[in-house]
């Protein structure tokens, strides 16, 4: 049995085609249920963040479970045949790798951020499930959530280590001098999103909106978050009341106002 790994991450797309390839928990279940379906696969986990789409696969042959993995990706995007000059590909030694760099927070982003590694066990929890796994995902697996657990634990990694959402809010309270009085917009519904929120709370905004291209996770989000929804076809023609400020690798993640709460 081989290993595959196909995927693409803040370093080889921008933030519109990840985008594109970031699943819920729902579409991956549905994908991977239906694992059989895909000549070439004998297993699979799909790590899906704000920052990386990778797809962990057991094979017989590469070639034709890359074939396998790109209808795959195709099918869950619903036409990604124009991904290719995005993606990586990693095999065996390669892929595990390239698997504990991911898990122990070497290839985030943010180096050091504690988000990836229940990223990781979530991902792996989905599989499982979902019946996709193999014997040799289930080692992998277990070994680098294990070897991720060391090196928080055994290095310094992760002292003073923050988030991509943490590094945003304190570059807004930086840049306009304390969030008293604002409002904040955040694109995006998903974890990254709430952990912004979580520290926009913690800032003091109390009016925080949401808008995502699908209406009802920000409908799910700015209800737990005690916030609103924001239609989305209205950002642009607000844009002139808004300040943009976000870490550059994460564009369009949040928009802050003063004065009047917004219509």
């Amino acid at each position: 049995m081989r290993l595959l790994t196909l995927g693409l991450n803040h370093r080889t797309a921008p933030v519109e085609v990840r985008e594109r390839v970031s699943f819920s928990r729902e579409e991956l279940r549905s994908g991977l249920v239906n694992l059989g379906e895909y000549d070439g696969l004998s297993g699979l986990v799909v790590l899906s963040t704000c920052n990386r789409t990778e797809f962990y696969a057991a094979v017989e042959d590469h070639e034709r479970g890359a074939e396998a993995l790109r209808q795959f990706l195709n099918d869950l995007t619903q036409g990604g045949q124009d991904l290719d000059e995005y993606l990586y590909t990693y095999t065996d030694e390669e892929a595990v790798t390239h698997l504990f760099r991911v898990a122990a927070s070497l290839d985030s982003l943010v180096l050091g951020e504690g988000q990836i590694l229940s990223q990781v066990k979530e991902a792996y929890a989905i599989a499982r499930e979902a019946g996709a796994t193999s014997t040799v995902l289930n080692l992998l697996f277990h070994r680098a959530i294990a070897a991720g657990k060391r090196v928080r634990t055994e290095t310094r990694i992760a002292y003073r280590s923050v988030s991509v959402s943490y590094a945003a809010v304190e570059l807004a309270a930086a840049s306009l001098g304390g969030l008293g009085g604002c409002s904040a917009l955040i694109f995006g519904a998903g974890k990254m999103a709430e952990l912004t929120a979580e520290h926009l709370r913690s800032h003091g905004i109390e009016t925080i909106y949401v808008a995502n291209r699908h209406l009802e996770r920000a409908e799910r989000l700015a209800e737990h978050i005690g916030g609103r929804r924001f239609p989305l076809i209205a950002r642009w023609s607000m844009r002139s009341a808004w300040t943009l400020l976000s870490p550059r690798p994460v564009r369009r993640i949040m928009w802050l106002r003063r004065g009047r709460r917004a219509a």
